[in-house]
């Protein structure tokens, strides 16, 4: 991925970053190359914004060397200057998460009482606003965390990295649901025939593509500024927003949420 600045990745969204004041887009430009080098990162960037009732977390994401390792999260709800690391997701907290309904308060210590029905309620029967908030960000990522198709390769080995052979999407193949993947594990690459895995490259067609994504109907895609930036928006979860620039290495994606993901869009398509 290109590294852009953090003004020019969200102009390239319409609406991107509207949450965002000066004041704290100068902060993010500030701190966030000091947390890369404090915590020893390969790269950081700016992963969006969840909006609580009280409050704001503002969230970064650290990576390292292999890309498909898992990222470290990092989130300020004050400043943008002050970043605080988050525990990484488990299968635990997700099943937690799921439980709680509602808006975000806005307060990392804030404590959920979780419906009986919980599986896990016996064991903890409360969860706090901060597993909710790791949880959430996880989901997010695995369902509409996405890339264009050709931006990372896997290696033999099966570590993941950036290629340096890619320099983009060409516009017909940039309007195409089927020109970009989902950067998480995938679910069902190995459910292929060998006649449709006789089409695909293995190293760079190691993740899921979009256009089999469920419910049908579930992303918008559009030509902006002028038809030089390809957006994907995402509806079921509604504030991520996906960018590329066709030709060209510029790609990401940010949210600008609720951190709730819309139950409704089944009876919506």
């Amino acid at each position: 991925m290109e590294a852009l600045s953090l003004p020019a990745a969200l102009s390239l969204v319409a609406g991107g970053g509207a949450g965002l004041s000066p004041e704290l887009r100068a902060a993010l430009a500030a701190s966030l190359p000091l947390v890369q080098r404090d915590y020893r990162f390969e790269r950081v960037w700016f992963w969006g914004c969840i909006q609580g009732v009280r409050g704001a977390y503002y969230i970064a994401q650290g990576l390292g060397p292999d890309r498909a390792f898992p990222r470290a999260l990092l989130f300020s709800g004050l400043n943008c200057l002050d970043w605080s690391l988050l525990t990484p997701a488990t299968e635990e907290m997700l099943a937690l998460a799921e439980e709680v309904k509602g808006r975000f308060q806005g307060d990392p210590s804030f404590e959920y009482t979780l419906p009986v029905k919980c599986p896990y309620f016996s064991l903890k029967p409360v969860i706090k606003e901060e597993a909710r908030l790791i949880a959430t960000i996880e989901e997010i990522d695995r369902a509409v965390g996405i890339v264009p198709r050709g931006a990372f390769v896997k290696t033999p080995l099966g570590s993941v990295h950036e290629n340096r052979h890619f320099e983009g999407l060409s516009l017909v193949e940039a309007k195409k649901l089927s020109s970009y993947f989902h950067f998480t594990e995938p679910a069902n690459l190995k459910n292929k025939t060998l006649l449709e895995k006789a089409d695909l490259d293995p190293s760079t067609d190691f993740l899921n593509s979009l256009e089999h994504d469920i419910p049908q109907g579930s992303w918008s895609i559009q030509l902006e500024k002028g038809g030089s930036v390809v957006v994907l928006r995402s509806l079921l979860w509604l504030g991520l927003t996906f960018y590329h620039v066709p030709m060209t290495k510029q790609f990401g994606y940010v949210y600008f949420g609720t951190g709730e993901k819309n139950l409704d869009l089944p009876f919506m398509l």
